[in-house]
This record gives structure tokens, sequence and C-alpha cells, in this order.
């Protein structure tokens, strides 16, 4: 959406939630909460300098979503809440996409020419959701969108007798400038680990990432230092009570490269579950993006990536392609020292090129590259390569622009921690 706005005005309507956040059910619930009231308080904003046409606002509703009363009621709320913003903006609500199953109560009370449902997970299999509930919001978008975006050519495919021909799938990007293999200095924490690392930086949910798995490769790997950055929803107590596992915490998204950057291989250990084989992670073409050596466990979307990353179908090919990783990493930190033999120069040759071979891969997946191929969706290749028409300027700060004739509110989930 971000680079969406660089072309057409955007208002991203934020964290339309799919449970109330409670201990015990939730990751740092207070926290949440917190967040979620101070945004509320904001109201729109345009939060990005140099971009005016991106503006953000998060609308004020009720908590009680176990409520069907309530649930109707936000609805109009946040469906009024947006018209008056849209309006504020000069926008119209012509394009809509929502993104969670929450906004297809808010959608069905905005004047809209095309509704977008951006098909990301199966969030009805999310733990902390009202299954229930949540599938009905499903099923409702699939069957009203004029497009269902997928990330999960499993999930598309799954769900094709729902979807028909209005089912494209439209892959992830990424951000290439911003994951490059050069940028910050190692932060002071990272530094103070000893290499080799081996990394993970990304939500540490009990539910996607396989605990065991990654207390079996510090096991099987003592003289390497396993390096976790993200929130958790899980106790780590008996992972973190290794010698060589350090979790550093949540750290904000502009610092993540600069962690990544630090390691010698990359992780993605994922639990064999509904949620995990309709996934599509985004962190995957990040470590790819910083030239990364990357293990994962086997699920449908990784495969696309064999030539690039290892995929280990076991517990037991896992922890053997972390070490063939670190040697491989080894070689190359070894080339680069003067003394290095003539072999081991060889094998940094080889390090360095696989490393451009994995940059090379998503090479073309920025996320410009994606907001055009919505726009594509949504407006036709012919009339976006025509330019935006002469009423179709981005508003200036202070300066409202007249209404455009592709305008897209966003409904959005809860912001993902980092990765």
């Amino acid at each position: 959406m971000l680079k969406l706005a660089e072309q057409r005005p955007v208002l991203f309507v934020n964290s339309i939630a799919m449970r109330m956040p409670l201990p015990g059910r939730s990751s740092q619930p207070l926290r949440r909460i917190l967040r979620k009231a101070r945004s509320m308080a904001r109201k729109v904003q345009r939060p990005v300098p140099g971009l005016p046409g991106f503006a953000v606002m998060t609308p004020v509703l009720l908590p009680f979503y176990g409520s069907r009363t309530a649930r109707a009621l936000n609805a109009r709320l946040i469906a009024l809440q947006v018209r008056l913003a849209a309006r504020s903006l000069r926008m119209s609500t012509d394009v809509c996409v929502a993104t969670i199953p929450t906004a297809a109560d808010v959608v069905e009370h905005l004047p809209h020419r095309t509704l977008v449902y951006n098909r990301s997970d199966r969030h009805s299999a999310f733990p902390e959701a009202d299954t229930a509930s949540v599938e009905v919001l499903e099923r409702r978008l699939m069957a009203t969108a004029d497009h269902v975006l997928y990330v999960s050519g499993e999930l598309m495919a799954a769900e094709r007798e729902l979807t028909g021909d209005r089912a494209v799938f439209l892959d992830h990007g990424v951000d290439l400038e911003h994951f490059a293999a050069e940028g910050s200095p190692e932060p002071a924490d990272l530094a103070a680990i000893a290499r080799p690392r081996i990394g993970f930086f990304g939500a540490l949910d009990d539910f996607v990432v396989d605990f065991d798995l990654l207390a079996r490769v510090a096991k099987e790997h003592p003289d390497a230092q396993l390096v976790l950055i993200g929130d958790t929803t899980a106790d780590l107590g008996a992972l973190t009570g290794l010698p060589n596992v350090h979790h550093l915490g949540f750290r904000p998204y502009a610092e993540i490269p600069s962690y990544g950057r630090g390691f010698d291989v990359a992780l993605m250990p994922w639990l064999d579950n509904d949620w995990v084989r309709h996934c599509n992670p985004i962190k995957l073409k990040e470590y790819l993006a910083l030239g990364l050596p990357v293990v994962s466990t086997d699920f449908p979307e990784v495969r696309r990536y064999r030539e690039q990353i290892a995929v280990a179908g076991t517990a037991e090919e896992f922890g053997e392609a972390v070490g063939a990783a670190l040697a491989a990493s080894a070689s190359a930190s070894a080339s680069a020292s003067a003394s290095a033999s003539a072999s081991a120069s060889a094998h940094g040759v080889d390090a360095a090129a696989a490393a451009q071979r994995r940059r090379a891969a998503v090479a073309a997946d920025s996320w410009a590259a994606r907001a055009g191929e919505l726009l594509d969706l949504v407006e036709g290749p012919k009339t976006r390569a025509q330019g935006p028409a002469a009423d179709d300027r981005t508003p200036t700060a202070g300066t409202p622009a007249p209404p455009a004739k592709s305008q897209v509110p966003t409904a959005e989930a809860q912001a993902p921690t980092a990765g």
C-alpha cells in the first residue's frame, strides 16, 4: 500500500481485530490493548514524510467481539468513520481491499465499485480466533469479492470451488533496498555473541515455530550460537536455558536487516500443521534478499525455492542442512583471511556467488512490482499505462485533491512483529 500510494491515494484502515487480547490467550495483551487505544486516539494521520497520498486511521470500535449485535454495530460505526475520513481526504471508496475476515461486515456498508479480498492466510485456523465466526466471514468475502488474492497456491487450489476464476495468485514482495546486502553496522547486542550464528527473526508463535526442532539444532551444533529475534507466545525457558541460545526479544522492523546481516545461517523451523501448509512467510524473501543461506522445514510454498535454499523433510535432515550451511560459511570466512588457502578462497568465491544467486532470485519481487500488478488487476493494464487522469492527483498536506478514479481504502489485520 505504501508503494501504491506513490501512484494513487490510499486510506489504510488499521487493525480490525478478530478477538479481544486476553491473558493466557494472547501474547502481551496489555501492550496490545494500550497500543490500540493510542492508535485510535490519533484519528487520521499521514505518517510517512514525503508520501502525502498515504493516510492511516484506526477506527474507534466496541471491544465486544463475541456479540453479534455489537459486531453489527461496530460494522456500521467503522464504515461511517471510513466514509467521513475519505470525505475529509477528498477520496472515494471505489476500490476496497479487505485483508482480514472481520472487514467483511464493514465493506458491506461502504459504497464501492471493486472489492478485493487479500487472502493471505486461513485466518479461521488462527488459535486466538473464534473459528466458527471467522470462517463465516471468510466465506462471505470469498463469495462477494470481485478478486480474491492468494499468496499460497495450496490455499488457492483448496478454495477454487468457492472463488472460481476470481482467484488470483499475487505473491509477497520484499523491500529490496531495506534488505540490501550492505547497510547499518551490526547491533551491539548481536556483536557480543560469538560466531558462527544461526539466526531467526520474526514472531515466535507456538502454533507456527517448532521449538523442539530449535532445541535439537542448538544441541547438535554446540559450537554455533542460536539467535532468536521477535516476540513470543511461548515459554522459552527450556530453550534459552541452553548455553548457546540467545533470545534478544522484539526489535523494530527498521533494525531487522542489521541483525539479519549478522547471521551465518537463517532458519524457518515451522511445524507441520494446517496454518503452515497454507502460509507463505514474507521472511523467506527477506532472508534471500540479504543473501543468507536458509534452512527450512518442508511446506508447499517453500518448494518453489529449492534451488536457493535447503528444504528438510525430517528433523535429522534439518540438522544436517544446518551443519552443511555452517561449514560453507566457515570456508567463506576463512577465505577472507590473508592466510587462507587456495581451496578456501575457492569456497569463498562459491559462497559469494551463492549469495548473489539468492538475491537474484527475489530481485524482481519488489513491493513496487506487486503494487503494479494490483493496479493492473483493478484498473486494467491499458488504463494504468495511460497514467492517472487529470483529476487523479495525490493530495498534499493541507491541500485536498479532487476525487481520484481509483483510490484504495484498506482494512488491515493487527500489524505483525518484525519478519
